[in-house]
């Protein structure tokens, strides 16, 4: 067995981790600011356009985007290197374009979509969101209540979506609704590309999270679609949305070693400068247990999320694998930064380290895309043979 990354991979995590060492990490201070200023999460235009042009530059736009649309068609292994350095950071920047919609789209677009939506999205033009969860029907996307009708060669969409991240400037949103209200989840759930300013696509509210984000809820009201923009086939929207899912839980697991790991060095740094009653954190025995438990666990989970990589890129089953990784590592990153919080005494409860808004997400990323008890379940049920 090889352990190694392969080293084109490993040059690529080292040009990322400097690109957040030199362009993420100075604008830290101003996130951090801005967040406890009430301002919310994020940076400002002209900030987030110089990045754009410095990854650009960089040869870090569509890393695992098709060749033929502009990008490197890279493998999911490297990409989680990619996303570990990207997690280090609470700068909120993504490299365009964002994984889990890109390999959705990669998944199901047609030629005239692959032109019109695929290819501007590679190419960092346009904006994407992804409408899925609803009101009472969150962790269970067969519950789904939104309709799509067909009306002559158009659709129209009738129904509510919640907890959607950019739907108020989202150039585009993929858009989950019931085609065939007896299929459902078997073949009744289809995918639709909903421009920005489609009439009947209304965003009801913006809904403020902890850390400083926000998220969405939306009211599809007779909005009518274009025919050519069903994403892929009718009524077989369900499986490139669970290829959507796992993309993003690869990409979660891969941010919390990132978390942990920037939480470790922080406790690992700071624990010899703090004394209490005369002695360094670092000689007492409490901090070296937390020390040792927070790397043995981001090791595992490190190999744990690379094994899972590499079993997809090789085509092969991971959906337990995928479910294993998004528990345990959100879980695991979230206990090792509160104790990073711990150790840093009072200074960790300020708003003036990155702590806290790694805190915060952390305890979002172990709610979305499936919270733990869930993704436990799914393991256990798939391994006792109890799935209906």
């Amino acid at each position: 067995m090889d352990f190694e990354i392969a080293e084109e991979h490993r040059m690529l995590k080292d040009l990322v981790a400097n690109f957040v060492r030199d362009e993420l990490m100075p604008l830290e201070a101003g996130v951090l600011a801005r967040e406890a200023d009430g301002k919310g999460l994020g940076i400002d235009a002209i900030d987030h356009a110089r990045l754009d042009k410095k990854a650009h530059e960089l040869g870090l736009f569509g890393l695992d985007a098709p060749e033929d649309v502009g990008g490197s068609d890279l493998p999911m292994t490297a990409m989680v290197g990619v996303e570990e350095e990207i997690g280090r950071c609470v700068t909120p920047y993504t490299l365009p374009p964002d994984s889990p919609n890109l390999r959705m789209l990669m998944q199901t677009v047609d030629e005239r979509q692959r032109v019109a939506y695929l290819a501007p999205y590679v190419a960092g033009k346009t904006v994407s969101a992804i409408g899925i969860s609803e009101p009472g029907a969150g962790s269970d996307p067969a519950g789904m209540q939104t309709r799509a009708v067909r009306d002559g060669d158009d659709w129209v969409i009738n129904g509510r979506k919640i907890w959607i991240s950019r739907a108020d400037h989202a150039d585009f949103t993929i858009l989950m609704a019931i085609t065939d209200s007896e299929k459902r989840a078997r073949g009744g759930i289809s995918a639709f590309l909903v421009d920005k300013g489609t009439p009947g696509f209304n965003v009801l509210r913006r809904i403020p999270m902890i850390g400083g984000a926000y998220t969405y809820e939306i009211a599809l009201e007779d909005c009518r679609v274009e025919g050519w923009k069903l994403l892929g086939q009718e009524g077989n929207g369900f499986a490139p949305m669970q290829t959507r899912l796992g993309t993003r839980r690869i990409q979660m697991a891969a941010w919390s070693v990132g978390m942990a790991q920037r939480a470790l060095d922080m406790m690992i740094e700071y624990a010899p400068q703090r004394k209490t009653f005369g002695v360094p954190l670092s000689e007492r025995q409490a901090i070296q247990f937390w020390v040792a438990e927070a790397a043995t666990k981001i090791h595992a989970t490190r190999l744990m999320t690379y094994d899972c990589a590499w079993k997809y890129d090789q085509g092969r089953e991971v959906r337990n694998e995928i479910s294993m990784i998004k528990w345990y590592a959100t879980e695991m990153a979230y206990q090792t930064v509160d104790r990073a919080m711990q150790a840093f005494g009072a200074m960790g409860m300020t708003k003036e380290l990155p702590l806290s808004l790694m805190q915060a997400k952390l305890r979002t990323m172990r709610i979305y895309d499936g919270p733990t008890e869930v993704h436990k379940w799914v393991v256990g049920r798939n391994l006792l043979g109890t799935r209906k």
